[in-house]
Formats: structure tokens, C-alpha cells, sequence
């Protein structure tokens, strides 16, 4: 067993490198869920342009 060979300052180190290196990875997935939060909206923003776009067309050449 490892924990039985560390004396309390080794294991408080690993223990705070673990939490730094686990709360940098949330914070990295925090971002990105961001981004990626954005690119949605932005895509459903850009399908709704579009659809706008397709009607306001289709309605043209029906009343011609």
C-alpha cells in the first residue's frame, strides 16, 4: 500500500495536485459547453434565417 508509505505532506500534495488537476478539467468542460451553447444557438438562429428565406421564395413564385 502506497498511503502507508507517505507521510502527510506527500499525501497532501498528491491530494491537491489531484483536486487542481480534476477542477482544471471541469473548468475546461465548462468552457466548452459554452461554446458549444453558442454554435447551437447560432445554427438554430441560421435555420430559422434560412426557413425564412425558403417561404418568403416559394410565397413569391406562387404568386406569379
Amino acid at each position: 500500500m502506497q498511503l502507508l508509505l507517505m507521510n502527510l505532506d506527500e499525501f497532501e500534495t498528491q491530494y491537491r495536485t489531484a483536486i487542481e488537476n480534476n477542477l482544471n478539467q471541469l473548468q475546461t468542460a465548462v468552457l466548452l459547453i459554452a461554446q458549444l451553447e453558442t454554435i447551437v444557438t447560432n445554427v438554430g438562429q441560421d435555420l430559422q434565417n434560412l426557413t425564412l428565406t425558403f417561404e418568403e421564395y416559394v410565397d413569391s413564385q406562387r404568386n406569379k
